[in-house]
């Protein structure tokens, strides 16, 4: 009975992992300008920006950089490399990736996020500030 019990115990493991590395893979933005990758480091979910449409700046020169950003410091970096979601968390009850960031290099404002599988190709997140209920949705087309 013991054996069974834990056998069970790792089925659910494996079956709950499967399901949260789904969010894994690339994904195009919602106007189809840019590519984010979605990785795992630890337990949390990460995305980064590797590809932009436009990766040119308003004065003509390469690479477009990140010149709305609040701090400062970080305008001349490039916004391909920008790690746009941070520290996503599965959340088994919801069936959804929550307790994250959501950067936007357009305003240079951070939001709080989660993400949603609508299916294995489409991919909803919300940013938010304060409640979910109030703020921005977009939703990413998985690249094959």
């Amino acid at each position: 009975m013991k054996k069974l019990l834990i056998a069970l115990l790792l089925i659910t493991s494996v079956s709950t992992f499967a399901q949260a590395d789904k969010i894994l893979g690339t994904w195009l933005n919602e106007p189809k300008d840019a590519k984010i990758e979605v990785y795992k480091k630890g337990d949390k979910y990460f995305g980064k920006i590797i590809w932009l449409s436009q990766n040119v700046g308003p004065n003509g020169e390469s690479p477009k950089l990140d010149v709305n950003n609040e701090d400062e410091k970080l305008r001349s970096r490039p916004i391909v490399g920008i790690n746009i979601l941070k520290d996503l968390e599965w959340d088994e009850d919801d069936n959804e990736w929550d307790d994250g960031e959501i950067y936007d290099p357009r305003s240079g404002s951070t939001y709080s996020l989660y993400a949603k599988l609508e299916d294995a190709s489409t991919l909803f997140l919300k940013g938010y500030i304060g409640f979910a209920m109030i703020g921005r949705s977009t939703t990413w087309t998985r690249v094959k």
